[in-house]
């Protein structure tokens, strides 16, 4: 196979999820301004990598693309959501995504929430209402479906990714001086409950030196960087990547063999080979925001090092990097490998997922 012919296998399926895309917006019946906004993220192109995802997954274990295509596109709602998300003053503060402006930018901050909120939810709904040329899917894959990407997406995946990567950047969000003053806020306004929330926060942390000990369940990201070894910052960043970037990755393998009836042994391996690419995809991002163009990544590069963020790059070097992130894609490709032929194209976008230059 011809790296020609992937390209051209992968534009196919860009067009498809395209072109479903286009007809769910074309159904809803939204306010003006938040269909705009909407219309606005989603329909700014990108590599529509999740959905592409899903529908190979789905033709591996010998599904039909036209079962796969609601969840793919819910899957690439949910990641567009995160971006608009992403992007706000309050977590990465973005300028530009995907080479335009942010939707913050150009539709004001409650707007580009409420559209982030809108097509969040628009992929559930998508996947409960989906329609296939044989008639209703069974409601037991739908609700399959449903909890994949509800996995994939909330506290113990991208959300909470992002959370620990936020703490890895600027400490934690509960402290005990900004605690006692809300805590003395509520009480000087008779809000008890509201005190007794704040202070059950600041009880379930684990703040050093106030309890004795602190939790080994969660990274702590509140002691100095310089009582941690490289070793431990790489662990630290690796549970950060894999929620953030790698569940929703995998959850769209997940997807695609849930799509198809898949056996448990197939959905493993597909997991497995998306919890590799999802690393891999993350190391060659933090890659490129070092060596790549500004031009062609649609963004401003150097935004990492701007925001103080740990990254591959610069805990190991670039070299190691790259080495690490072959080394996933090789990883990846042996999970996948008793498909045989079948899986000709998932290891040809494993290989493009680290060569690609934006």
């Amino acid at each position: 196979m011809t790296n020609s012919a992937f390209k051209v296998h992968l534009q196919e399926m860009r067009t498809v999820i395209e072109a479903a895309l286009v007809e769910t917006l074309d159904r809803s019946e939204w306010p003006n301004a938040l269909k705009s906004a909407v219309e606005y993220s989603l329909m700014a192109g990108g590599k529509r990598l999740r959905p592409v995802l899903v529908l190979l997954a789905n033709e591996v274990c010998g599904g039909r693309q036209e079962d796969a295509i609601p969840a793919a596109c819910a899957i690439e709602m949910v990641h567009t959501y995160s971006l608009i998300h992403d992007d706000l003053p309050s977590m990465d503060d973005d300028d530009f995504r995907r080479g335009r402006l942010t939707s913050h930018k150009v539709f004001g901050e409650a707007l580009a929430i409420l559209a982030g909120d809108c097509l969040l939810t628009l992929a559930f709904e998508t996947i409960a209402t989906q329609i296939t040329g044989a008639g209703e899917i069974n409601g037991l894959q739908i609700a399959e479906q449903l909890r994949i990407l509800a996995s994939a997406a909330g506290g113990s995946g991208m959300v909470g990714g992002q959370v620990l990567d936020l703490e890895a950047e600027r400490g934690a969000f509960v402290n005990l001086e900004n605690a006692e003053m809300h805590i003395q806020h509520a009480e000087k306004h008779g809000c008890e409950s509201g005190a007794a929330a704040v202070q059950k926060a600041v009880d379930s942390a684990d703040f050093p030196n106030v309890h004795g000990e602190t939790s080994t369940s969660i990274p702590d990201f509140r002691q100095n960087n310089s009582n941690r070894t490289t070793a431990s910052r790489v662990v630290l960043l690796s549970q950060i990547h894999r929620m953030k970037t790698g569940a929703l990755i995998a959850g769209a393998l997940e997807l695609g063999a849930a799509t198809s009836s898949a056996d448990a042994d197939s959905r493993n391996r597909l997991q497995h080979f998306g919890h590799c690419i999802g690393l891999a995809f993350q190391i060659a991002d933090d890659l490129l925001d070092v060596t790549g163009d500004q031009t062609k990544l649609g963004k401003k590069s150097g935004r990492d090092a701007d925001l103080g963020k740990l990254t591959y790059p610069g805990l190991l070097g670039i070299e190691s990097s790259r080495a690490k992130a072959e080394q996933l894609v090789q990883e990846a490709c042996d999970a996948v490998a008793d498909f045989g032929d079948r899986s000709r194209w998932l290891r040809e976008l494993a290989r493009f997922m680290v060569e690609r230059d934006h």
